[in-house]
């Protein structure tokens, strides 16, 4: 999977708020977002480029005190969410 090109992530009153940049990406019935954790993977999944919840989970692990088996957990259901979100494909 790979982030759908015209998003960037950015820090709005404190929030982490995934931001569309040009007209055919806005959809006005959406607002993306994010939490620290989610920031984190969405930045990593912008370094990785080709990224697998597997991949994720790896860094997710490395970053914080969690084990694998609820890293890979979390970052499948948040997979889904980007999936649902129309952000990634």
């Amino acid at each position: 999977m790979r982030q759908k090109k015209g998003f960037e992530l950015r820090q709005v009153c404190g929030e982490n708020v995934l931001m569309a940049e040009g007209l055919e990406t806005i959809d006005f019935g959406k607002l993306v977002n994010f939490n620290e954790t989610a920031a984190f993977l969405w930045k990593e999944a912008a370094k990785q480029g080709d990224f697998t919840a597997e991949s994720l989970a790896e860094a997710l692990c490395q970053e914080y005190d969690i084990d694998s088996a609820t890293a890979v957990g979390d970052t499948k259901s948040l997979i889904d969410s980007w999936l649902e979100a129309g952000i990634i494909e």
